[in-house]
This record gives structure tokens, C-alpha cells and sequence, in this order.
């Protein structure tokens, strides 16, 4: 994987996958009294967290109470919230599950310049030459942070990617410590389903449930050499066409070339299919920026040529000098639109950020993330944190984060309020798809005792994307 300095012209890749740590942030050396533990958790857009440090008085995950979460105003909210007992977390873990997916890859795509993507709702078109589909799939992540599909490049090879699918064309991908350059590939399909799809004996892939889309560019991860490899992620231009059912009450494990993973069966459902489940406790989402219609590509009109070629593109025929200039995103009055909380509300003792939307609703990430302003609000001290995580950017750098527990975060929902207490959160500064940077990330982790579906949508005209929850202990069987 090659790192900057190219002398060509490079596409800027989509805003939230090109992610940047703005701020640099103080954070108290670990002490004597702090003690280190080795963890692999994602913290979405290609990041991932090594190890986190905590006091040894205040083990993970839960904090003992403080005084001020103690006081006269935080008891009075307790007592007023709109919040039944399904709907209420308390002291949520760290780290949530992650939604591990099998991906496969096929060649389908439309003619030259078709640029839009078409849902399929079974597989169609052939394989890389060489794949054997049953066995060379990929295990990757359902990824709604993600505003363009990702593939790394171990995986990419292995699902035939590299034979012949992969443009000319490049970008980049920022993070925590610096950027890496990645390939832009032609027009393919990618299908997806749940990890309870692979048999657990022999490691094959039951294919006959697998949906997902055709004629859309991905990005793929260049040879890492001594580098992290990117992970598999399939993002928001997928999941904007499905409902998608996440069952934390069926976990599933599958071991495989040394690795082992766990996550909750995943199901995937046509836009207005009736057999689609539905779950009482709805959040309400946002497709943003607004204004999307469709997921595409950017060609590359490279018209070096001279007159001939432009005589071609007035003719309609193209042949294949013009591949993807960038990945297939979501496009419209703004580009790469993601799915956003529609408002979120923290309280710290007598301090409360309220109706807070600029909260990415990220399965990708297995933490929560408060940005600047949130942190700012809530008086978050980057030289007192109460933990520390270890974050590990895509040129494989290291820089440490601080880390808090939140009183309170409540999420207003149709039929009952969500609301955790004790939230652990980490305070980071993301870029974001409406430019600027988020307030946050609704990770993971606060969903660990839910089924979860995320139904997508929010296109122009359309209904909007929502996110509906159903707790564990009295999800249907």
C-alpha cells in the first residue's frame, strides 16, 4: 500500500471513509495505579482500537457513581424521563458486537457510463476467473459509516478482484496518523448475507439467500507490505436499499485461517417486503446530506484523445477509457450521504448537550465517540480522562484517545424513549459527510442488549431510513 506523494491527480475519496483526527488531543500518561489490557475492536472508517488503559479502582466497563451523577437535577430527570424499562441501558459496555457479514463478488455491471447501481435480490453474473464462490468469499463488516464499500487487499485478492476488476484510477484514505492510497475498481456486484450462512464443519458459503447490488465501484486496498491491511466494509450505499434485521439474541461464531468471528445473525429484506419483521421501539433517522437519488460512480472523461473521443462520448460508445474516477456513493444535492440520529441528548451532572443531530448512526464502530463541542458542553476534561484507548490509524500509527462515562444519553424513539446511564464515550473530532465535523457516533455498543433493524430509505421523495429495537429478553423466537 503506498503512501502520499503521487504526482498524479488523485479523486478526494468520500469524507467519513477518508477519516481525520482534527484534533490532537492532551491525554494523562498512564500511572501506576492504571493497567493495560490488549483488545481488537472497531472504531469504524478503518480504524481500530488496540488497547485500552483504566485505573484499577474503576474496572471496566461500569464506573462507580460520582457525586454529581448524585445530584438534585440528574435525580429529578431520572424521575421525569420518558423511558420504560425495555428501553433503558445502564452502564453499557466499552465495546459493542460487531456485525460480521460473508461478502461475494461477481462481475455484473451495466454498459459504459450506466452509472447508477441496481439492487439484485439474488446472485447474477459470473465470477473472477479462478474464484470458487462456496469457499473464496470474504467475511467482512455491515458497515452503515461507510459512505463507499471497502475491500482490503488480502480479502480483494481473494475474491478476484485483482483479475482484471481493478481501474487505473486512485485515492486516498486519511486517518489518525496519516493517508494511504487505495484503488478505485470497474463496475462489479457485491452480495452479502449473515456469518449463520457459512457451515460451521466445512467453511461453505450457502448462497441462495444473498442479496445485494450490481454495477458499482468499490475501493480496494493496495499491497500493505508491513502496513495494516484496510478491513472489509460494506457501507450505507447497500444499506439504504434493504431493511436489515441484526439479531444479538443468535449469535454466531465462525473460525476461519486462524481468525475467529463473532457476531449477531444478520438478515437482509426487500424495501416493502411484507415478511420483513418490524419492532415497536422506533428511531427515527436521516439520510444526510439531503437531497440523495440514486448511488453512482464518477467516470473518468479522460479526453487526452483529441476530437475522436469526444466524437465517441457524443456517440454513446465508450468502450473502457473511461473507468471510475471515485467509488459508487450515495449522490444528489450533496454527495456520500450517511444515516444520522435525528437528535441525541447527554447530561453530566448539572451540564447537558440537547438535541444534538449531528450523531452518525455507525454499525461499523463498536464504540460511541463525542466530538469538541459535545465534549465542550458536558465540561470533558482531555487532560482528566477516566480511560484511555489506543487507536490505530491506517499507516498503522498509534495515538491515544481519552475516554469518559457519561451520566446519561437519551435518544428520543416511537413507543418508549432509549436512554443509557453510565456511558462510556471516546472524544475524537470526525470529519463529516456535510462538511465540519461530527458531534459524535452512535456506536455499537449501546445496542448490545437489542435486536436492531435498520431500515433503510431517505432518498428524495422517499420515507425516511429509521432504526428500530427490540430488547433481547422478550424478542420473538
Amino acid at each position: 500500500m503506498k503512501t502520499m506523494g503521487l504526482t498524479k491527480a488523485m479523486v478526494r475519496f468520500p469524507a467519513v471513509l477518508a477519516v481525520s483526527l482534527v484534533l490532537a488531543l492532551p491525554v494523562q500518561a498512564a500511572t501506576g495505579n492504571w493497567q493495560r489490557k490488549d483488545v481488537d475492536w472497531q472504531a469504524g472508517a478503518g480504524r481500530r482500537i488496540k488497547g485500552i488503559r483504566y485505573p484499577q479502582d474503576k474496572p471496566l466497563p461500569a464506573r462507580t457513581k460520582k457525586s454529581a451523577g448524585d445530584s438534585a437535577l440528574t435525580k429529578s430527570r431520572i424521575s421525569a424521563a420518558a423511558v420504560g424499562e425495555e428501553m433503558l441501558v445502564e452502564s453499557p459496555p466499552v465495546d459493542g458486537f460487531v456485525p460480521w457479514i460473508a461478502v461475494s463478488v461477481t462481475k455484473a455491471r451495466a454498459a459504459d457510463l450506466e452509472l447508477e447501481a441496481e439492487v439484485e435480490t439474488s446472485i447474477t453474473g459470473s465470477y473472477p476467473t479462478g474464484v470458487k464462490p462456496q469457499t473464496d468469499y470474504i467475511i467482512g463488516l455491515f458497515d452503515t459509516g461507510a459512505s463507499a464499500h471497502v475491500m482490503g487487499y488480502a480479502d480483494a485478492t481473494r475474491a478476484g478482484v485483482y483479475k482484471g476488476l481493478v481501474s487505473s484510477s486512485e485515492t486516498i484514505v486519511s486517518g489518525v496518523t496519516g493517508s494511504v492510497v487505495v484503488s478505485v475498481t470497474y463496475p462489479l456486484a457485491v452480495f452479502i448475507d449473515g456469518l449463520d450462512v457459512i457451515a460451521a464443519d466445512t467453511l461453505v458459503l450457502d448462497q441462495s439467500g444473498m442479496m445485494g447490488q450490481s454495477n458499482v465501484a468499490i475501493v480496494a486496498g493496495q499491497d500493505p507490505g508491513d502496513l495494516p491491511d484496510l478491513p472489509t466494509a460494506i457501507g450505507t450505499p447497500l444499506s439504504v436499499y434493504y431493511t436489515t434485521e441484526i439479531r444479538n439474541d443468535r449469535p454466531t461464531t465462525v473460525e476461519r485461517d486462524g481468525k475467529t468471528f463473532t457476531g449477531p445473525e444478520i438478515a437482509l429484506y426487500e424495501a416493502g417486503d411484507p415478511e420483513a419483521p418490524s419492532y415497536t421501539n422506533v428511531i427515527p433517522l436521516e439520510l444526510r446530506p439531503l437531497g440523495g437519488v440514486s448511488v453512482q460512480y464518477v467516470p473518468t472523461l479522460d479526453l487526452g484523445g483529441g476530437l475522436g473521443d469526444l466524437e465517441d462520448i457524443l456517440g454513446g460508445s465508450f468502450g473502457s477509457d473511461f473507468p471510475p474516477a471515485s467509488p459508487s456513493v450515495i449522490m444528489g444535492n450533496s454527495s456520500q450521504s450517511l444515516f444520522f440520529v435525528h437528535s441525541v441528548d447527554l447530561y453530566e451532572g448539572d451540564k447537558s448537550a440537547i438535541d444534538k443531530s449531528r450523531f452518525m448512526l455507525d454499525t461499523g464502530a463498536q464504540v460511541s465517540v463525542v466530538g469538541s463541542r459535545i465534549a465542550a458542553r458536558l465540561q470533558l476534561d482531555p487532560a482528566a480522562p477516566e480511560f484511555e484507548v489506543e487507536i490505530e490509524g491506517v499507516t498503522g500509527e498509534v495515538t491515544m484517545a481519552p475516554g469518559y462515562y457519561v451520566d446519561s444519553l437519551e435518544i428520543p424513539a416511537l413507543g418508549g424513549w432509549f436512554r443509557a446511564t453510565q456511558v462510556p464515550v471516546v472524544f475524537l473530532d470526525i470529519s463529516s459527510p456535510e462538511g465540519g465535523t461530527l458531534d459524535g457516533i452512535v456506536g455499537m455498543n449501546l445496542f448490545v442488549d437489542f435486536n436492531l433493524i435498520v431500515r433503510g430509505g431517505g432518498f428524495f421523495t422517499e420515507a425516511d431510513p429509521t432504526l428500530e429495537l427490540q430488547r433481547i429478553e422478550s424478542a420473538s423466537e
